[in-house]
């Protein structure tokens, strides 16, 4: 079986899937090929483990100091490109399309009627979850950003749909952290808003020490900021020593942090429902802290909270990739049945 992996490369969460995939499908003799769209090329950081993959365009949103840009999301849409693209690429050597959100092979699929499965997060919202319920058009409009034979969404719960847990790399996630000890930094990611906005807000904390991941050349010490640049390499290690996460409400990270069982505060992009959603289960949930703006009083408080109990989510990757090879159970019914029996979600 030959599968073509398109991945959505707007967010770090697509490509943390395509991570965890990647073993689990050559474990299970699955040739697979990565294609990545909607992130100049130059802007993807450790990407070594794909290969000589492919790279287009695609489309995006556009932010600024966490909002979405409509009227600049809908200028950078190259429309033409976008259809010549479509046009171009040759599917004729494979077997499966796995698609993460991504428009291009989707359309390209469509076009060429080659089988195809979308995987991603977004999947999950063409159904009726909290913090949807006045985005009637979020189905048709994902349907038609990505026209797929079939869909399997992402989430922290089943919702009685075919949905299926997180998948991470488990070897990063695997963990016991203690829920007393003292923990020396908070690890911040909030890569849609201004970085010198955040430094300054968590500069009024000085009592507490936070570790900045974000978008600079070099590392820099900003008095109770560790300012870092973008790495694959470290900032794993520094999620797992932290004493929380402060975040934005995207998938991925949200849920290495529950995995670990680390206190999150987040801040999800105004504008996007995905990230609204989010952070209404997240809630439901009792599992993060939700603020609107940078709230020093609302991060205070959250500061002094302990960390919470992880959620053991079971090796997704494996489950998944076996299915594929198996090419059976089409609809994925069977395969939510099982991955879900084996979560273990403690109280908090």
């Amino acid at each position: 079986m030959r599968i073509l992996y398109a991945v959505q490369a707007t967010g770090n969460g697509h490509i943390t899937r395509a991570r965890a995939m990647l073993p689990a499908m050559q474990q299970a003799g699955i040739s697979v090929d990565f294609l990545f769209s909607g992130r100049p090329r130059e802007q993807l950081f450790d990407m070594q483990c794909f290969g000589d993959f492919q790279h287009y365009q695609g489309f995006t949103f556009k932010t600024e100091s966490g909002s979405v840009k409509r009227w600049q999301t809908l200028k950078a849409a190259r429309a033409s490109q976008f259809i010549a693209d479509v046009r171009s690429i040759d599917l004729s050597g494979y077997d499966l399309l796995l698609n993460d959100f991504e428009p291009v092979t989707a359309w390209a699929a469509k076009r060429q009627k080659l089988p195809s499965l979308g995987l991603a997060h977004q999947y999950a919202l063409r159904y009726h979850l909290p913090g949807t319920r006045k985005a009637f058009w979020l189905k048709s409009a994902i349907d038609t950003f990505t026209p797929l034979d079939r869909y399997l969404g992402v989430h922290w719960q089943a919702f009685d749909q075919p949905i299926l847990p997180p998948l991470l790399a488990l070897d990063a996630t695997r963990t016991t952290p203690s829920l007393d000890q003292p923990k020396p930094y908070v690890l911040v990611y909030l890569p849609f808003e201004l970085t010198e906005q955040v430094v300054i807000w968590l500069q009024s904390m000085p009592d507490y020490s936070f570790k900045l991941y974000a978008d600079v050349p070099e590392a820099a010490d900003l008095e109770n900021v560790m300012l870092r640049p973008l790495s694959r390499e470290t900032f794993p290690g520094d999620l797992h020593q932290s004493g929380g996460v402060i975040c934005n409400t995207g998938f991925g990270l949200c849920s290495e942090a529950l995995m670990l069982g680390k206190k999150i505060l987040t801040k999800p992009l105004s504008g996007q429902i995905e990230q609204y959603s989010n952070a209404c289960i997240l809630e439901q949930m009792q599992r993060a802290t939700v603020m609107r703006v940078f709230d020093k009083q609302l991060a205070l408080h959250w500061l002094e909270q302990p960390n919470v109990r992880p959620v053991v989510y079971p090796d997704v990757a494996q489950h998944l990739a076996r299915w594929l090879k198996a090419d059976a159970d089409l609809q994925g019914t069977k395969l939510v049945a099982e991955v879900w029996q084996e979560v273990k979600l403690h109280s908090v």
